[in-house]
């Protein structure tokens, strides 16, 4: 058998670290991923790890940066299966946002029976923890804007398809960019709360008052009225195909 190479090596013991990372969850943190354990279940010796790393630190540093850099699927792609099934079962545009959102939700929560929905909203939560620390290391905070640029371009093509398909477009001086950016400082941070263990707030409304009817999350509600603040409904646009939002005040 071949030796392993340097590289090769490297990416093992990383690997062996997320996995760890993924296993115990966000409160575990790099810190408490040591290197013994990560040996140990790579059947490695405390030679190959201290060729690559100057000291458990050194490793924690790498560990961090690899894991705000690991994706289980695209940035959009499970927010775009779920609006692509809402979409062809003819769901009006207040479902997309209700729907979507509770998908996210749900997601943050870990409440999914899929093994890979649940693996990527895992490490999401994992690289969201630590991209809050972010300022501890240069690599990271490059990593963690890598990361979040990657996102805003995707999900700023899948709302721009949505508003597209559904007779929108942004209001004078405010672009998708925008909305996407809002929408992420805003999901993250009820994910977040969620890592706090704080229940997410629903709704059961009737749809007087201005109100939307059905039962809505805390971020359908918030996501709803972010819509009506940063778009409008297109001149040429068929009035059945998004029920309106209410304006506020």
């Amino acid at each position: 058998m071949a030796r392993r190479t340097g590289e090769q090596t490297r990416a093992l013991l990383l690997r062996a670290g997320m996995q760890l990372l993924l296993e115990r969850g966000v409160s575990a943190g790099v810190q408490h991923i040591r290197l013994q354990d990560v040996l140990r279940r790579t059947g490695l010796t405390t030679g190959a790890a201290y060729r690559l790393w100057s000291d458990q630190a050194d490793y924690h540093r790498e560990l961090a940066v690899a894991m705000v850099r690991m994706r289980v699927t695209g940035p959009a792609d499970v927010m775009r299966a779920r609006v692509d099934e809402l979409v062809a079962a003819g769901a009006s545009g207040e479902d997309i946002i209700r729907g979507a959102a509770l998908a996210h939700v749900q997601a943050a929560e870990l409440a999914t029976d899929d093994p890979t929905d649940l693996l990527d909203a895992q490490s999401f939560r994992v690289a969201l923890a630590l991209r809050t620390t972010a300022d501890t290391w240069p690599e990271l905070t490059e990593a963690s804007h890598e990361r979040h640029r990657e996102s805003i371009e995707a999900f700023t093509e899948l709302y721009q398809q949505v508003i597209d398909a559904y007779g929108m477009r942004m209001r004078e001086g405010l672009t998708i960019e925008d909305f996407a950016e809002a929408m992420a400082a805003m999901a993250e941070g009820f994910a977040i709360q969620s890592l706090e263990r704080l229940p997410h707030p629903s709704f059961q409304l009737s749809g007087s008052d201005g109100t939307p009817a059905g039962e809505w999350t805390l971020l359908g509600l918030t996501v709803r009225a972010l819509v009506d603040s940063f778009m409008t409904a297109r001149e040429d646009a068929d009035p059945e195909a998004w029920v309106r939002l209410p304006r506020y005040a």
